[in-house]
This record gives C-alpha cells, sequence and structure tokens, in this order.
C-alpha cells in the first residue's frame, strides 16, 4: 500500500481523504497494526487505481 501511495505521489493524509479515513488509520495500515475490512479495502484500493486483488497480490497474498 505504501509503495503504491508514494508511488503515486501521494501523501497518507491525501489517501485519507480520497478513501475517507482518517490519516492515523492509515499509517497503521501501512505499518501492519491494523487489518481493514472488505469496505476499507475497495475504498482504499479505489484511491491507489487498483483492484483488491492486485493489492492483495503485491502484498504476497
Amino acid at each position: 500500500m505504501r509503495a503504491r501511495r508514494e508511488e503515486l505521489g501521494l501523501t497518507q493524509e491525501e489517501l485519507a481523504l480520497q478513501s475517507d479515513h482518517h490519516r492515523n488509520y492509515i499509517g497503521y495500515l501501512e505499518r501492519g497494526e491494523r487489518c481493514p475490512n472488505v469496505a476499507t479495502l475497495e475504498r482504499i484500493t479505489r484511491a491507489l487505481d487498483l483492484k483488491v486483488s492486485e493489492l492483495l497480490a503485491k502484498a504476497g497474498y
């Protein structure tokens, strides 16, 4: 997630705004401290211009 966000030149705050989440939550996800639900994954991948399956594949799942 972090790699794609940085690839797009987005800050955590910008990704948070685009995916309707708090900036701190994005940080938790990037550090592996929280596990998102499916709806959260969908909103984040939409903001990252990816499919959920693509994000999960990049993460090794």
